[in-house]
């Protein structure tokens, strides 16, 4: 595979990639809108997203990374490679196995435990934030409405986000399977993207 090096390039593909991963969510989340049937989350569904975010960008697009990594600015070192397999396996195991869960937390889960195995070699948060959701959507049976998604939220202002990923690994380190503090951010967003389809519905055409 061609990987690109030149900073320009790269930047207007991992744009592109951006604009391929969000279609692909919302044909996911829409084919599987008109199954019968309940959604299983697999780990090949998130090594595509994480293909689509990060083709041309590194050799390993998709794949588990067959090396160790290191987060910056994070104290928490992600699992062995020999692990991530399995991890991925037990992430999709946990969501399907409490789909009764409500969808917040599952999304919350999705978000944080991706993030806490670091599968991958480049775009982790960006395969994370597309899985988590997917999840939230199909858990609740509908494509949400709005173009300022969570996801472009999150985007836009990362520190929260980041606190809700710290403080999620500190309780796990403890014993804790505690995402508390992504659900909150991820019930905030949420009522924001439906507060500006509200405020729109109410807009006139200037």
């Amino acid at each position: 595979m061609t990987v690109e090096t030149d900073k320009d390039a790269r930047a207007r593909l991992e744009a592109a990639n951006g604009v391929r991963q969000t279609d692909f969510v919302f044909t996911t989340i829409e084919r599987n809108l008109a199954k019968d049937g309940k959604f299983r989350l697999r780990p090949s569904l998130l090594g595509e997203l994480n293909r689509l975010a990060v083709e041309g960008l590194t050799p390993y697009a998709g794949v588990p990374r067959p090396h160790g990594m290191s987060i910056t600015g994070s104290g928490h070192t992600p699992p062995a490679p020999a692990k991530v397999q399995e991890l991925l396996e037990e992430l999709c195991d946990y969501v399907n196995d409490n789909w009764d869960k409500s969808p917040v937390h599952l999304a919350a889960y999705v978000m944080w435990r991706l993030n806490w195995i670091h599968p991958y070699d480049d775009g982790n948060g960006r395969t994370s934030r597309a899985a988590a959701y997917i999840v939230l959507s199909l858990r609740l049976g509908t494509r949400l409405p709005g173009s300022n998604t969570i996801v472009d939220q999150i985007v836009q202002t990362k520190s929260a986000y980041y606190r809700a990923l710290e403080a999620a690994d500190a309780r796990f380190d403890s014993g804790q399977i505690d995402v508390s503090d992504m659900e909150s951010l991820i019930s905030a967003l949420l009522a924001k993207q439906f507060a500006l389809i509200h405020e729109h519905a109410n807009s006139s055409l200037s």
